[in-house]
């Protein structure tokens, strides 16, 4: 994107109609299935050295769709497992949901009924009070009170940049070299500054982290991944490729092309490793990796490739579409989309492609 910040414009589809995230993100649920079994055994260990009568939990950057709920789900389960196994009652959960003021948080608050009736139906009402409330704000700075919380966890978050790589916009070498609206191989000035907004970022969200976390506390992030610094972002570069034939056709201004980048970055599992132990308030308990096929929306093995096509862009519509309108404006976001299923269409007859994923753990130093 250009001038614009991306706090005023960054968030996922809300709603629950064709494009919304809420219908559209399958693939960021099967992420967390796969990252599940680490979640859970952060939340035994946590519990293992302390008992808290009131549990305070973050989950940052929850979106508007129903994974926010399969987490806190998930919390509240091994949480009442774990009191229960150390015949102590069942402690209240005070869980904050955070995203960006843009999110649509009414969306998943109509869910949590259904949720809680669901939860009492599989564990009965021995559950302790659990007490939910928003949270709008950038993770990129303080959110809550020093020494407040024990747990937080994110997923599919913390890859989201908090602007613009500083100097891409307005830089004549950079946009004279630009070939795609982000990471791309062979644009090593381009690179450099994802790497260095990355690690700009993620050491101010460790540092505020580490004000607002216990000693002892616990932290899980699930984020996209990759091997080396210019092989993470072949799906946006997808859909980049997919902007600069509508240039080429007079469909959208160059100069708009230009100035538009993704703000994402996906980082290295080493990356990720030095940015930890640099800013050195967390020890870093474990670093994993897993895979996602990238059409694992389409669950129905015998559906054509047009239908797979259709399920990711769609993904990548709920997810992109309201930074694309800001730059481009609206009516270019059908065409843009109908060709994007049209190029993925090929890709997927060509080749099989999959999505690497960090699951970060760490625990805040005494």
């Amino acid at each position: 994107m250009g001038s614009m910040k991306v706090e005023d414009v960054l968030h996922m589809v809300g709603g629950v109609g064709k494009t919304s995230y809420t219908n559209n993100s399958r693939l960021q649920k099967v992420g967390l299935i796969k990252a599940r079994p680490s979640l859970e055994e952060n939340l035994r260990d946590l519990y293992s050295t302390q008992l808290p009568q009131c549990v305070k939990i973050a989950e940052l950057g929850s979106s508007s769709g129903p994974n926010a709920l399969t987490v806190l789900s998930n919390i509240i389960t091994v949480t009442e497992m774990c009191y229960r196994h150390k015949n102590h009652p069942a402690p209240d959960l005070k869980v904050f949901l955070n995203d960006l003021p843009g999110n649509d948080f009414n969306m998943i608050f109509r869910s949590l009924p259904s949720c809680f009736r669901d939860l009492e139906e599989k564990k009965g009402r021995n559950l302790g009070a659990c007490f939910i409330s928003g949270t709008p704000g950038s993770f990129y700075g303080r959110l809550f009170p020093k020494n407040f919380l024990h747990f937080v966890h994110s997923s599919y978050s913390i890859h989201w940049l908090s602007e613009v790589p500083k100097g891409l916009v307005g830089n004549n070498e950079a946009e004279a070299m630009k070939s795609n609206i982000c990471v791309t191989k062979g644009v090593p000035l381009i690179t450099k500054a994802y790497q260095e907004q990355f690690g700009d970022d993620f050491t101010l969200f460790l540092r505020s982290r580490a004000e607002e976390i216990v000693s002892g506390g616990r932290m899980v992030l699930t984020i996209k991944g990759s091997t080396e610094a210019e092989d993470n972002m072949w799906d946006f570069q997808l859909l980049g490729m997919t902007l600069m034939d509508m240039v080429a056709e007079g469909l959208i201004a160059e100069e708009k092309f230009r100035k538009f980048y993704i703000p994402f970055h996906a980082p290295t599992a080493e990356d990720v490793r030095k940015l930890i132990e640099a800013e050195g308030s967390f020890t870093l308990c474990r670093v994993e990796t897993f895979t996602v096929n990238w059409d694992v929306q389409a669950e129905q093995p015998t559906l054509d490739l047009h239908t797979k096509a259709k399920f990711m862009a769609g993904t990548y519509r709920a997810v992109a579409e309201p930074l694309l309108i800001s730059d481009f404006g609206e009516s270019i976001v059908e065409e843009l989309f109908n060709r994007f299923v049209r190029r993925i269409e090929k890709e997927m007859a060509m080749k099989k492609y999959e999505y690497l994923n960090l699951v970060i753990s760490m625990t805040r130093k005494k």
